[in-house]
């Protein structure tokens, strides 16, 4: 069985690398292996301590080279029945990838000092500015939700966390301070003369303007503010600090009339600890009950826009969400751009709407809750931006998952507002046919169905874009991490299933209902600014294209 799961482990491996011309680091195919997989690397089931202890198991497979500094880049060894492939994706990368590198190289030797440098450095790796990836950001803005954090503090706190220091030396940094400045649009870090530096999400600094306007019923009956801390040592160096008394506004309920006073020597980080989300509900008057009102940020009558379409005869890596039959089905482009914005999207959105007092702001009035609505539901703890298809009853919605493509009944109550910030992301998935191919029965059997399925499943695969018919991409896909090249329709044919039949006939099941072409607007068509909503206002009425869906529903 280890045997068996190294050689697939080597065609997954050497797929991705092909796909990255510059290669990859280790940690870099960590996080593509989670993304095109859906589960990490088996390393202990293989026995491996490292995935660099892993490639260095596939000298037939992987070549590694060292950049300095610690940094090892990995390519793909490419072998005779992938070299084609492995050519074709070189070329079609290097036009696009000309113009995006010159501007990286420039940026990062206008930022390094030339004076102290007798050589130029060649490596790509060092022309690149060190990033975080997107999944120790996330661990990042997981472990300051609960509180701020003392920067002296943060890598006890991250190894108590997620059981491993904290990495920033293994993605180029030299400090934790640099590391933290490569996230300043997300995490502030708050000089303080005597506790030291303290890091907080900068979205609830951002956001305190914001809470401002709503009313300050939470401070009606509020216990005694007590000091809210991820480690000791903010404790014992906030309690000696010399306080000040900060009041809130007066809030009158009925007749009581309560001040609320508490404990900092900076006003600032005082209404950080008073207004965290994760404890703002124990600061909720019990009696009072508040009047649901649609916050102005909620999308009411928008529109999700569809990606760009693609050129024709170019290679994309694709992954299939959704398939109903070889000619209906959704894909996701695999880049790292959309895939870390939709991932980025989604930890957000959980965030977010985690928080009971948050989300109950978000609900959905009965006379929201109609066909064409954008907004979004949870599944099992995560948000997602549905599209509502029908209402079924007067408890349960079918509604269109935008970024993956298939249909659900859900219950009314697991539906939310969508966020107007949440509306930028354009739509992730893509409705596609496969290209050139008919059924021989005239509709797909279920046989047919299930194989292209399992040719499909978990798989990073190369798509060659054919052209768009009535808004349905058709593309061939091809199975690349198999020994020789795996093209679908060919095994479909191979198997009496379809005709190859060198046109694309439109997709007749796309024709009775394509979700994407009622509810998501065609990219060439979007506004030209998404402007934040007035905080004043509100939009009443449905645009014309709900009313249109509508009706055509």
């Amino acid at each position: 069985q280890q045997a068996q799961l190294m050689e697939v482990l080597k065609k997954e491996v050497r797929a991705m690398l092909i796909a990255a011309k510059e290669g990859l680091t280790p940690a870099q195919l960590e996080e593509q292996y989670m993304a095109m997989v859906c589960k990490p690397l088996p390393l202990q089931d293989l026995g491996f301590l490292s995935t660099l202890d892993m490639v260095k198991h596939m000298p037939e497979v992987v070549r590694v080279s060292s950049c300095g500094n610690g940094v090892f880049i990995l390519k793909a060894i490419a072998d005779d029945t992938t070299q084609g492939i492995a050519q074709l994706v070189a070329c079609q990368k290097e036009r696009t990838r000309t113009k995006a590198w010159k501007k990286t190289a420039m940026k990062a030797n206008a930022a390094s000092p030339s004076k102290h440098s007798k050589h130029p450095q060649h490596s790509p790796w060092s022309a690149r500015t060190p990033a975080l990836p997107v999944t120790v950001k996330a661990e990042l803005q997981d472990l300051l939700s609960s509180s701020p954090l003392l920067l002296k503090d943060l890598d006890k706190a991250f190894l108590r966390r997620f059981g491993r220091v904290f990495p920033y030396r293994q993605y180029g940094f030299s400090s934790v301070p640099e590391a933290l400045r490569s996230m300043s649009d997300s995490i502030a870090v708050v000089e303080q003369a005597k506790a030291g530096s303290l890091l907080v999400l900068r979205k609830y600094l951002a956001n305190m303007v914001e809470q401002e306007e709503v009313p300050r019923a939470s401070a009606a009956e509020m216990p005694p503010l007590e000091p809210i801390c991820e480690t000791e040592s903010f404790c014992q160096t906030a309690l000696p600090m010399k306080c000040k008394p900060v009041e809130t506004e007066a809030v009158h309920l009925g007749d009581h009339l309560k001040q609320v006073s508490g404990w900092t020597s900076d006003p600032q980080i005082f209404h950080v600890l008073l207004k965290w989300p994760q404890d703002s509900q124990q600061f909720l008057p019990k009696k009072l009950t508040l009047t649901p009102e649609i916050p102005p940020d909620a999308v009411q009558d928008r529109r999700l826009c569809s990606l760009p379409p693609l050129k024709r005869q170019c290679l994309v890596g694709v992954v299939v969400e959704f398939v109903a039959s070889p000619s209906q089905f959704y894909i996701h482009i695999c880049s790292r751009e959309t895939s870390y914005k939709l991932r980025d999207l989604m930890f957000e959105m959980r965030h977010l709407y985690s928080h009971k007092l948050v989300s109950d702001q978000y609900i959905m009035p009965d006379s929201a809750v109609r066909p064409g609505q954008l907004c979004c539901v949870t599944v099992s703890k995560w948000w997602y931006r549905v599209i509502i298809h029908r209402v079924v009853s007067d408890q349960e919605v079918e509604v269109f998952y935008a970024d993956y493509g298939h249909l659900q009944v859900v219950q009314k109550s697991w539906l939310r507002f969508l966020k107007w910030h949440y509306l930028k992301l354009p739509a992730q998935a893509i409705p596609c046919s496969l290209a050139w191919v008919k059924p021989v029965e005239g509709t797909w059997s279920a046989a047919a169905t299930l194989l292209f399925k399992n040719l499909c499943r978990f798989k990073s695969l190369v798509g060659v874009v054919d052209e768009y018919v009535d808004g349905v991409l058709h593309l061939f896909l091809c199975d690349t991490s198999t020994k020789e090249d795996v093209y679908f329709h060919s095994v479909l044919r191979d198997k009496g299933y379809a005709d190859v039949c060198g046109e694309n006939i439109p997709s007749q099941e796309f024709k009775e209902l394509n979700p994407s072409a009622l509810y998501v607007q065609p990219s060439g068509k979007e506004i030209a600014e998404l402007v934040e909503p007035d905080l004043c206002l509100q939009q009443e009425s449905p645009d014309a294209d709900s009313e249109a869906a509508a009706l055509k529903l």
